[in-house]
């Protein structure tokens, strides 16, 4: 399945309501641990960490 939007983040935790379209949804928080990209389980659309961003170890 292909990716509604691909959307480059400086933060590797971000949340998803879906936009401010009608097919909008619950805020989700989501973490792409290791990964560097996260997939909104609603509506599909991926976060992607961009090149270079700052991973902070903090809290």
């Amino acid at each position: 399945m292909q990716a509604f939007e691909t959307i480059e983040v400086d933060s590797p935790k971000v949340a998803c309501d879906g936009g401010k379209s009608a097919l909008g949804h619950p805020r989700v928080y989501l973490n792409m641990g290791d990964k560097g990209q996260v997939e909104c389980p609603y509506c599909s659309r991926v976060y992607v960490l961009k090149a270079g961003a700052k991973v902070s170890g903090g809290h």
